[in-house]
């Protein structure tokens, strides 16, 4: 099983449209994937028609009972959405208490891969929506992964949300005493912007070493499939945004089976 966190510490970049896509192509490519929702806004939970404000089963549970010393096995929290191997770990807008909550428990950092090893041989792919903010759902969200993706829009403001990811994977770094492997991946990408353009560039000098090739473009059809509820690979398989992200993960899987080579060899 494969553990992926998309996240930033700035909102409105593509994080939650990057999970929904990136699972819904898992998904269609034949993969089980499970969809983990840690952010307190619940857009992912949202995305598939379920509501964060009433929902009664939620990750929340997971924190809560890890907090009691009685882990819960995230299986009966689990909901199958409508697409076949797709499925999606909810959350209720409770969680956004838990740093208040949590703050002096230990192992609190831990709750999600303890949680993800109980379903580890049921699924091929876990794609994890981190907050775009430092707490402790951002910690559990990166602790869990093995690589993290890093959806970053192409506009000025949005360099100040990566500036602050990388000293955050930084200071991740020390404490795990490891590298923790990311990608950067241009979003909302507008070749008639000057904006889009620059910033791209900025990337291109600044981070080039951890920065994908191409970029995700701007395409109204993602609107229209979030405003559907269906994963775009789904509903616009063909659209120029669901393309570059099938080529985008076509490269990322490529890295992980070079990386699997690099361990056994």
């Amino acid at each position: 099983m494969r553990v992926w966190t998309i996240s930033n510490q700035k909102g409105g970049v593509g994080k939650t449209t990057s999970v929904v896509t990136l699972g819904g192509l898992l998904s269609v490519w034949g993969f089980k994937t499970l969809l983990v929702d840690l952010d307190p806004h619940a857009s992912l939970t949202s995305y598939f028609e379920l509501n964060p404000d009433t929902i009664t089963d939620s990750v929340y549970d997971l924190f809560s009972s890890a907090s009691e010393g009685k882990p819960k096995n995230p299986q009966s929290i689990i909901v199958n959405t409508k697409f076949q191997g797709l499925d999606l770990l909810p959350a209720g807008t409770a969680i956004a208490t838990l740093d208040r909550q949590c703050a002096s428990v230990d192992g609190m950092g831990l709750v999600i891969s303890r949680a993800l090893a109980n379903v580890r041989h049921q699924y091929d792919f876990v794609l994890i929506d981190s907050p775009p903010m430092l707490g402790v759902l951002m910690i559990n969200a990166l602790a869990a992964c093995e690589h993290l993706i890093v959806p970053v829009s192409t506009d000025f403001l949005a360099m100040k949300g990566l500036e602050r990811m990388t000293r955050t994977l930084s200071m991740i770094r020390r404490s795990r005493k490891e590298n923790l492997r990311y990608t950067i991946v241009p979003t909302m990408f507008d070749r008639r912007t000057r904006a889009s353009v620059q910033s791209l560039r900025f990337l291109r000098k600044n981070y080039q070493d951890r920065l994908w090739a191409s970029v995700i473009p701007v395409d109204t059809k993602m609107r229209d499939a979030s405003r559907a509820g269906i994963p775009p690979p789904y509903y616009v398989p063909k659209s120029r945004a669901i393309v570059a992200y099938s080529e985008f993960l076509e490269s990322l899987m490529q890295q992980e089976r070079f990386s699997d080579r690099a361990m056994v060899g």
